[in-house]
């Protein structure tokens, strides 16, 4: 895999998590555990039975589907994103689960023109990869009724610790960071919510925020999540200077994290944030 520039011919941040067979897994894994977050986070924001929903940035259609169970049989939600083979897996997915109230289109959701407008635009880990989160967060209000609402969940990186101290589980996620900055990505994308809406138009939105711990029973779990992420991202690891493949060591990266855990460190994921607010009247 070749390294990617710091931004694509037309501005945007390029998207470093390659869309494989073992990348779809993985954020299927993820989606197992940060679900429960984002259903409470949508809720919260309104999201409700009946509702016409766009999913923004929708890859294989993990948040889709949650909202599909949160809006039922009388609401709809389209999934939007620019991969074809993320949406392929999407649908495939939508037919062998024989989920009905779902639709997906290519492309980028600010140029897109869409029959009805919706009720909610919504969004998980999405922003973050924009080069202008502000400008995507504007292009989207207009397919959207009067007072819909813009709901995001995004990270803080900076959230992450261990206690007691896990060396090699803080030595991971610096090594994530560092990628991600490195290619432009906001990795406190989550606190900055605030600020983008603003600037957006948007009125200040409410927020909320929560995060995976745990020892044994958690931690393991979440540590799977960050030794499979590190899998995906080791080529733009070695390739941006941030550790070679050797001090990586990803063939045994998962026992050393789970001997740290065993020993007794309790660990904490990024913080998870939401942020929802109203499109102004129109």
């Amino acid at each position: 895999m070749e390294v990617a520039d710091s931004s694509d011919a037309d501005g945007s941040v390029p998207y470093i998590l390659v869309h494989s067979d073992r990348e779809i897994r993985r954020l299927k894994h993820q989606a197992d555990i940060v679900n429960p977050i984002t259903r409470r986070i949508l809720q919260l924001a309104g999201i409700g039975p009946g509702m016409r929903v766009l999913d923004v940035g929708c890859g294989a259609g993990d948040v889709t589907f949650l909202v599909a169970e949160i809006v039922g049989e009388t609401g709809h939600v389209v999934g939007v994103d620019r991969v074809p083979a993320a949406l392929r897996a999407a649908e495939s997915r939508a037919t062998i689960e024989a989920i009905g109230n779902v639709s997906f289109r290519e492309g980028d959701p600010q140029t897109l023109s869409f029959e009805e407008p919706f009720d909610a635009a919504i969004g998980r880990y999405v922003l973050m990869f924009q080069a202008d989160p502000v400008a995507m967060l504007r292009g989207l209000v207009p397919h959207l009724k009067s007072g819909g609402i813009v709901a995001f969940h995004e990270p803080d990186w900076d959230g992450c610790l261990s206690r007691p101290l896990a060396p090699l589980y803080d030595r991971c996620i610096g090594m994530v960071v560092e990628t991600f900055r490195r290619c432009g990505i906001e990795t406190n994308m989550g606190l900055n919510l605030d600020a983008a809406y603003r600037a957006a138009g948007l009125a200040a939105p409410a927020m909320h925020m929560e995060a995976v711990v745990g020892g044994v029973n958690g931690g393991l779990d979440w540590s799977h999540q960050l030794v499979e992420l590190i899998v995906t991202m080791l080529p733009e690891i070695a390739g941006r200077g941030v550790a070679t493949a050797a001090e990586v060591d990803i063939d045994t990266l998962e026992t050393r994290l789970r001997r740290e855990i065993e020993a007794g460190s309790v660990i904490a994921g990024r913080g998870e944030i939401g942020a929802w607010s109203n499109t102004p009247a129109h």
